[in-house]
């Protein structure tokens, strides 16, 4: 019985390129192609969007609307290029703040209500088109050596090919999940015409043993990859089974059926406060009543359908490993989720990877439908859909391996996720193209987040630990944790809190405090004690990964260097130093830029950039942007040592350190050049000294500037 009723037509399936191989200018060729075809691609899944309400809706509380996925897409191009250096100027600064960051679903509960003033549908269309041809005209004249390295700007356009093929299929799902009647099919997205509608026709699944043996993980081929997947790691696995086939709706029903949904005991900690939370009596994609299973049906991308009992179960990690718990009650076995290593082992028995791939094995990189398809239609090996059909959750949470290092132009594609709370998902789905396809590839989601994602479930005595890293070891954190909140240094006092302390008297209200480069944050709770709202902002998200934590009330380690290869162990907690739990309640952490602050004007009273200036590509138009964001007598405090280096700023945007005319022009007398209409300086300049330790005898002694400003 078919499903669909479309004429299909899909695009066809595209390869990773290589990093290497063939000429300078071949590899060029095949980069701006790669670059079109992942562009048209995208554009063409939000043809299946036929209401104006589908865009600027969202999909669900936690995610943006479809709008922003619209333009984010592109104006990564545009803010990972400027951060690069390899522009010089915006296209649309105003589109390039608001769609920059997205939104990690933090937690099930965590809803985000937050407005934005979207621009609509035509011009970010035109926006689009103005960045598809600057980043066409780059790649044609952008310098190109073969192999293609990190440090290469062709690195930078491959990570934005990949960014958006990532989008395509997280777009694809909030797709799935708006009203049915604001999409329409399309024939570009053709879902799959095979179909079990009896449960009872539906194959049994069975397990197949493996033998174990040792996994070695970390990417070693010549395609494109995110930071996480470099490195090595060895796991050493005993024999364990696997189920043949992936879990099907037929087979999950079973749980449900039993009353798996109503059971507390299926489900740990954190599934049942989602499944109370949630209320969830079945799958989220099943519409129907489920008293009457015959005549449910099941949501696709842009369609509902007759039940197809034999594709697989698309569920959370939550619920997959309710399930298992269920099913090892009810077979007697040590049943569960497969860790990673197990799930590579798995993969072994798929020849080749997608770069080699003539025909795809399975139902991934739109090579066959765009929807799932039944569970036994693809066999790899001893097993069907070892690779594609939906991802796989395992129980492993997602961590670098040893020797892993963030990329300096995206250090926050993997760090965040680095908590213990993001499960990886493995093999790839029916619309996993690029490096989603490839072996190599490692996402990870949270437990309760909704992927094209199902699952297998192994027997195995294997338990993956999801305790973390104990010790933050990233040198650039530590060195900033230790400045911020460790033990002071030759009698000078804690940088942060001589700041605010100089700063407070002069702020006649105390209402919102911006603190602008804040790092890891201390003093964003340093103003936390006299402000009713703090925001605290950095362009790290690795830093404001970090204040987060500490704002949660987690304890936070990390490790300093002693001597050589010898560390000291050191611990922050907020209470020793004087912030309580309301204080810290009273702060936003949010990543941004400060040179593409997105307008708010008339919002805080207190302006704090501390050792920020300097290290600006624009300082002047940070200036420019934050004036209006200043309230009536409200207070900018900027604080540097005006070390001005060209690796930050170009030397035609320092603002001072240079000669004017012959003449030296100091930074001090460029700020009130600059500042002098809007804001009236309203003490002398102060000089404010600091110490960063770099071991356990050597030390940075700096003196930085402060000078005050009153908004007229």
């Amino acid at each position: 019985m078919t499903i669909a009723d479309v004429s299909c037509q899909l695009p066809a399936p595209t390869r990773t390129p290589r990093l290497s191989g063939g000429t300078a200018e071949e590899k060029r060729a095949e980069l701006l192609a790669y670059f079109t075809r992942t562009w048209s691609l995208y554009e063409s899944l939000f043809d299946c969007l036929s209401d104006e309400r589908a865009w600027f809706n969202k999909a669900i509380p936690l995610r943006h609307p479809l709008i922003f996925y619209f333009g984010h897409t592109a104006s990564f191009y545009i803010n990972k290029l400027m951060a690069g250096r390899y522009l010089d100027r915006r296209v649309d600064a105003r589109i390039e703040a608001m769609m920059a960051i997205g939104v990690d679903e933090m937690s099930w509960d965590d809803l985000n209500d937050n407005h934005y003033d979207w621009p609509d549908v035509a011009e970010v269309r035109d926006y689009r088109g103005k960045v598809k041809a600057l980043v066409t005209d780059f790649i044609r004249t952008m310098p190109l050596e073969l192999p293609i390295g990190w440090e290469s700007p062709a690195w930078v356009i491959l990570m934005g090919i990949e960014h958006e093929r990532i989008h395509l299929e997280t777009s694809s799902v909030l797709i799935r999940q708006l009203p049915l009647e604001w999409v329409q099919p399309q024939p570009a997205w053709p879902a799959c015409p095979l179909a079990r509608h009896d449960r009872a026709a539906v194959p049994e699944n069975s397990l197949v043993a493996l033998a174990g043996g040792s996994v070695l993980q970390g990417k070693t081929d010549d395609t494109y990859g995110w930071d996480n997947e470099y490195g090595h790691q060895k796991t050493e696995l005993r024999p364990f089974q696997a189920s043949k086939m992936l879990v099907s709706n037929a087979e999950f029903y079973q749980f449900v059926a039993a009353g798996g949904y109503q059971t507390a005991r299926w489900w740990d900690e954190e599934g049942e406060g989602w499944r109370k939370f949630a209320g969830v009596q079945m799958p989220t994609f099943w519409v129907g009543d489920i008293t009457q299973p015959d005549a449910l049906r099941l949501r696709l991308m842009t369609q509902e359908v007759p039940m197809p009992w034999d594709w697989p179960a698309e569920v959370n990690q939550l619920e997959a490993a309710a399930f298992c718990r269920w099913l090892a009650e009810e077979s007697g076995k040590a049943i569960q989720l497969p860790c990673e290593a197990e799930y590579m082992l798995l993969r072994e028995q798929v020849s080749g990877d997608q770069p080699d791939w003539t025909q795809a094995p399975g139902n991934i990189n739109l090579a066959y439908h765009a929807s799932s398809c039944p569970v036994d239609h693809f066999a790899q090996g001893d097993f069907f859909d070892l690779v594609g059909n939906v991802w796989q959750w395992t129980t492993t949470p997602i961590n670098g391996f040893e020797g892993f290092r963030v990329h300096p132009l995206y250090d926050d594609f993997s760090t965040p996720t680095f908590d213990g709370k993001h499960a990886i998902i493995k093999g790839g789905s029916w619309i996993s193209t690029g490096n989603e396809a490839l072996k190599s590839s490692r996402y990870a989601f949270r437990r309760h987040f909704f992927q094209h994602a199902g699952f297998r479930y192994v027997v195995s005595a294997h338990k993956e630990s999801m305790q973390l890293n104990p010790y933050e070891t990233d040198s650039m954190v530590s060195q900033y944790l230790d400045f911020q909140y460790g033990p002071g240094y030759y009698g000078v006092k804690n940088y942060a809190e001589k700041l605010v302390e100089l700063v407070l008297p002069h702020c006649h209200q105390h209402g919102h405090a911006l603190d602008i480069g804040c790092a890891t944050g201390r003093a964003s709770f340093a103003l936390a004690r006299h402000f009713a709202a703090v925001t605290g902002m950095d362009y790290s998200a690795r830093f404001i990964d970090v204040a987060l934590q500490l704002t949660s009330g987690e304890d936070f380690r990390y490790v300093v260097p002693e001597e050589g290869e010898l560390v000291a162990y050191r611990q922050v907690r907020l209470k020793e130093i004087g912030i309580d739990r309301q204080q810290a309640e009273r702060i936003r952490f949010v990543q941004g830029d400060a040179c593409n602050l997105k307008p708010q004007p008339d919002r805080y009273d207190l302006v704090l950039a501390a050792n920020l200036i300097d290290r600006l590509r624009q300082p002047k138009r940070f200036l420019q942007d934050i004036t209006p964001m200043i309230r009536q007598g409200g207070v900018l405090a900027i604080s540097s040592p005006y070390t001005w280096l060209e690796a930050f700023t170009p030397k035609e945007n320092w603002l001072g350190g240079i000669r004017e005319n012959g003449e030296a022009l100091t930074t001090s007398q460029a700020l009130q050049r600059l500042l002098r209409d809007e804001f009236e300086e309203i003490a002398p300049p102060q000089d404010v000294p600091f110490v960063i330790r770099e071991t356990a005898r050597k030390f940075q002694h700096t003196q930085a500037q402060l000078t005050l400003w009153r908004k007229r």
